[in-house]
């Protein structure tokens, strides 16, 4: 809404304390300090309440690949909402978009799928994703083939199911999380988890054989899935030394455990392909997608079901019944107009060819730019995703202390210089995702701030006596 042209003017600082609860914030200091008011966005470009302007590196949270201001976008949803803004899709009732989009997807995908099932959030996909794995074991008799190994760092959303598959500890304080069927392994992250001067086929091998101990010792027959992002996001940006996901796939397919693809950052072209499957070589059994789908313009999901998956589930339903599980606004009409509006723009402007090359630009520059850095121990990433990590001591690496909150400092300084960056959970790093229509100036100008940024951090740091570098 425009409050000025409507002749309002609220105090948005004041009413955001007063009434919006805010997920992932510190909450103290949110009271204290209230938020920095978000009115605006063209392109990379955001503007904020006091009219202040900033480039946006991460498209939001991962998820604005078209860019802000997109008509194409705009006037799908609102011709959408004018024709049939909402009807439900249980009990076979449908409506037209969300079918078309389901064949697109289908036609899409980076290994053959089956069907789509549609939700709101990657987080309630990847929940259905749960509930899709257990029906499927227990519609094949394998009833306790039920917990799903996940790895530390992972993102894979935050409902009482998701927040524990997510290998992050802030999510599981207070909340008496992860729950009982949720297990974790080894995260493939080279600066953390790899011996010194350990080759990328001994790390492989020392991954792969931490995941069969683990399968081995919780019991293959209550192994029911193992569910993997192609590029870690929040969990630090991580990408996975080669033959991977190869190595891995080796252990699933010998203990009959899925594979859960979370492409929800990955996919729709973040990784320069349009699936980080596709770039990785894995092979899924369900693939998980949302962000990207719509370019966050509207909330949607979906949860992609391979044949070998729908063919047990459909068998099984004959025995128990209606498929009980769905939302709501599973196949929302007005989302999947979005989608579709959005999809044909990518493909239309050539958006993961241009996110492969402005991503190529983006590493190079990150590293030209921060690689003389004493405090920094490794620059890191894949297509148009990248991080910086901060630490105390190069060789070996040494963490900083955590309460000095390097990598918040960073983010909240950047501010001042007009860039929004994020500071990630575990670690100090930094990320840049920016829209796919990153400019190279934009791309640019990016990396420059976020150095003046880190530069005025470590000053204040050594001041402080915190750092010698």
């Amino acid at each position: 809404m425009d409050f000025a042209a409507a002749g309002l003017a609220p105090d948005l600082n004041d009413l955001d304390r007063r009434f919006f609860f805010h997920p992932f914030t510190a909450l103290g200091d949110h009271e204290r300090n209230g938020p920095l008011v978000i009115v605006k966005g063209e392109g990379v470009w955001l503007e904020d309440s006091r009219g202040a302007r900033y480039i946006d590196s991460m498209a939001g949270l991962w998820c604005v690949n078209a860019g802000y201001g997109r008509r194409e976008i705009a006037d799908a949803i609102h011709a959408q909402a004018l024709r049939l803004p909402y009807y439900h899709a249980f009990a076979s009732m449908s409506t037209d978009a969300p079918i078309v989009l389901s064949q697109k997807l289908i036609e899409m995908a980076p290994v053959p799928m089956s069907k789509v099932f549609f939700g709101n959030s990657g987080s309630d996909a990847n929940d259905t994703q749960i509930k899709l794995v257990w029906y499927y074991n227990h519609a094949r008799g394998l009833p306790e083939k039920r917990k799903i190994i996940a790895r530390e760092r992972g993102y894979h959303g935050v409902t009482v199911a998701t927040a524990g598959l997510t290998g992050l500890p802030g999510l599981h304080k207070g909340f008496g999380l992860p729950l009982p069927f949720i297990r974790h392994t080894t995260a493939p992250h080279r600066l953390w988890q790899a011996e010194p001067g350990q080759s990328d086929e001994a790390f492989v091998a020392k991954l792969a054989g931490d995941l069969e101990r683990l399968i081995v010792a919780e019991g293959p027959d209550t192994v029911g899935a193992m569910i993997m992002e192609p590029v870690m996001g929040a969990g630090g940006v991580i990408v996975p030394p080669p033959g991977y996901y190869a190595a891995i796939q080796k252990v699933l397919d010998k203990y009959d455990v899925l594979l859960i693809a979370d492409e929800v950052i990955c996919g729709f072209g973040r990784l320069g392909a349009m699936f980080g499957s596709e770039v990785m070589g894995m092979k899924p059994d369900l693939i998980t997608v949302a962000k990207g789908v719509t370019s966050a313009y509207v909330p949607l999901s979906a949860s992609l079901v391979s044949e070998k998956v729908w063919r047990t589930i459909v068998e099984g339903s004959n025995t128990l019944g209606v498929f009980g599980h769905g939302f709501t606004y599973s196949g929302h009409p007005i989302a999947a107009a979005a989608a579709l509006a959005n999809l044909k723009l990518i493909e239309d402007e050539r958006l993961v060819e241009q996110a492969a090359a402005r991503g190529a630009l983006m590493h190079r520059l990150l590293r030209d730019t921060f690689a003389d850095h004493p405090a920094v121990g490794e620059v890191r990433g894949m297509g148009l995703v990248g991080a910086v990590e901060f630490v105390a001591r190069r060789e070996p690496a040494q963490r900083f202390d955590p309460a000095l909150k390097v990598a918040g400092r960073i983010a909240k300084t950047a501010l001042a210089q007009g860039l929004i960056t994020r500071a990630l959970p575990e670690g100090d790093s930094i990320a840049f995702s920016p829209p796919f229509v990153i400019g190279e100036d934009e791309v640019a100008e990016m990396v420059r701030r976020a150095r003046v940024a880190a530069d005025q951090v470590f000053a204040e740091l050594k001041a402080e006596g915190h750092w010698n570098g």
